[in-house]
């Protein structure tokens, strides 16, 4: 009989404690917060000196102007209020930038409709790949017009962006398909020209982090 009261208390005294851990499990984890970090907000490190960076503070993507599929003018303009996905490939890439562009086929998809998400698939072969040669590219890959960009231009231009702007590796290949050296990586910015995130292209669970994160940050993630 004993036994029994005891066990009988225990019972109470779990169901009296179910709402208090109920009440502390919400409390806790209730707020639906999700972080996404700012990266390199005390600055990029230079080790080789190549980027001339003289501010130590918080990273953003510098100025600069391309020319997109079309022949129109865009850049960090337009990127101002947006969220950008970015990434650098080259159309005549023999290995990873065809995965890369089918991943972001679904990337575009999931933001088809919204006026506030921006794709620049940025060329490190820009002799090549005109705006002629882009506009194919796009169209191969059902690039939403107005949403999904490719851009080219200025070789110069374009590799210090990549490696002092988006703080990728890239090389060189000189015409080479084979000698080509880039990132693999989707980077991720938010309408202050900071970034927020990097993401392999050819990892379709990153890619669905990439997609997932891009949603929270514009319904408000500061």
């Amino acid at each position: 009989m004993k036994r029994l009261r005891i066990l009988q208390g225990l019972v109470l005294v779990c169901i009296l404690l179910v709402p208090v851990v109920i009440f502390l499990f919400l409390k806790t984890f209730g707020n639906n917060q999700y972080d996404i970090p700012v990266f390199f907000q005390n600055g990029v490190e230079d080790p080789l000196s190549e980027c001339k960076m003289t501010d130590s503070g918080q990273h953003y993507i510098p100025g600069f102007t391309l020319l997109d599929q079309n022949g129109q003018s865009r850049g960090s303009k337009e990127m101002a209020e947006k969220i950008t996905i970015v990434d650098f490939f080259f159309t005549s890439c023999p290995s990873i930038c065809p995965v890369m562009s089918t991943e972001l086929e679904r990337v575009d998809d999931a933001f088809r409709n919204d006026d506030q998400i921006r794709i620049y698939s940025i060329s490190i072969d820009p002799e090549y790949d005109t705006p002629e040669v882009l506009a194919e590219y796009a169209q191969t890959h059902m690039a939403t017009a107005g949403k999904w960009f490719f851009l080219t231009g200025d070789k110069s231009l374009i590799y210090n962006l990549a490696r002092c702007g988006f703080i990728l590796p890239t090389i060189d290949g000189e015409g080479q398909p084979e000698e080509f050296v880039h990132s693999d990586k989707f980077v991720l910015v938010d309408g202050q020209g900071r970034i927020r995130g990097y993401y392999s292209g050819t990892n379709r669970e990153d890619v669905d982090k990439l997609i997932l994160e891009t949603k929270i940050l514009l319904h408000g993630t500061k």
